[in-house]
């Protein structure tokens, strides 16, 4: 279900125990039962309850399946990213969205390329490797994105129709219809990708 047990160092065990306490308090604020996040999210009431306490690692795509689930970013599970004065992203200072979730991302990086997440829009740099796939676990939520692929190639499949992208290639759609990525080449693909209003 995209969790593995603790294994690494306080700081791990702080970050496990902080999304944890997030996701008790936003579930009692909706007035959720375990029950009823797990049919939202359709993660078990078991992994929901192991989460928590701070006892799971969870993936970026069950932390998106919660985000969605309590209908909230992605943003507000993860450590808090503060504003800065310089509109400017310089590519070194990126902002490395693995490091926000214990497990990462799989075979997939998203860098921000915004200052912050408290504009009306977000942009990352996607760099996703042969084999990554969330077809499993469509993404649902307000607003709309745009894609441009740098080099390689990505599958874009957006209410059930599926669009091969190439370099060059871009595409805009509705977020609020299920979609999915997938990269089935022996190469890595690397995107601009664009949310508005911000999903994280």
């Amino acid at each position: 279900m995209g969790t593995t047990s603790t294994s690494s160092g306080p700081a791990v065990a702080d970050l496990l125990e902080g999304i944890g306490d997030t996701v008790r308090s936003l579930r009692k604020k909706k007035k959720l039962t375990l029950a009823e996040l797990a049919d939202a999210t359709g993660l078990s009431p078991a992994i929901i309850s192991q989460l928590e306490r701070g006892l799971a690692n969870p993936s970026f795509t069950t932390l998106a399946q919660l985000a969605h689930g309590l209908d909230i970013p992605v943003g507000r599970l993860l450590p808090s990213h503060q504003s800065t004065k310089s509109p400017v992203v310089r590519r070194e200072e990126r902002r490395d969205l693995r490091g926000a979730t214990p497990e990462g991302m799989g075979s997939a990086v998203y860098e921000l390329l915004v200052p912050d997440l408290n504009g009306a829009l977000e942009a990352h740099w996607v760099v996703s490797g042969p084999g990554h796939d969330t077809s499993a676990t469509p993404f649902t939520h307000g607003g709309e994105e745009f894609g441009l692929i740098i080099s390689g190639q990505k599958e874009v499949c957006v209410d059930g129709e599926l669009f091969l992208l190439n370099a060059g290639d871009s595409i805009r759609f509705d977020s609020t219809k299920p979609h999915w990525f997938r990269n089935t080449s022996s190469e890595q693909c690397v995107a601009v990708w664009v949310n508005t209003p911000p999903t994280w």
